[in-house]
């Protein structure tokens, strides 16, 4: 059905902003990543976040480190690069003027957008 690949579209095309967004409030482990984006209904597996995150940091917008852990092998731990921080500031722009379209396109409809999310 169209309706169920626009919305999946609309969702990839954020997961990249979100992610960054995520990792740009400090050192974070994939699989927090994970957790996070869970917790705001953006639903993403490791199949999906790890070449996402490799991708990030082969155009240059996460450095990563590996530290120990207590509980098995060592774990990759990402933060943004300098390139990282301003691709976000840029992200951020774009999404305020996106988010500006999209609500005043909703309004011209005299429809209020559904803030309840119905999709667990």
């Amino acid at each position: 059905m169209i309706l169920d690949n626009t919305q999946t579209q609309m969702r990839k095309g954020i997961l990249e902003y979100c992610i960054l967004s995520i990792i740009s409030r400090g050192e974070i482990y994939a699989s927090d990543i994970i957790e996070e984006l869970k917790v705001a209904k953006l639903l993403v597996v490791e199949g999906t976040l790890y070449p996402l995150l490799t991708r990030l940091k082969n155009n240059g917008l996460l450095n990563y480190n590996w530290q120990e852990s207590t509980s098995g092998p060592p774990r990759k731990y990402y933060q943004l690069s300098d390139t990282g921080k301003d691709a976000l500031t840029q992200l951020d722009q774009t999404w305020s003027d996106l988010s500006y379209a999209v609500e005043n396109s909703i309004k011209s409809r005299n429809i209020k957008p559904n803030t309840t999310n119905n999709h667990e």
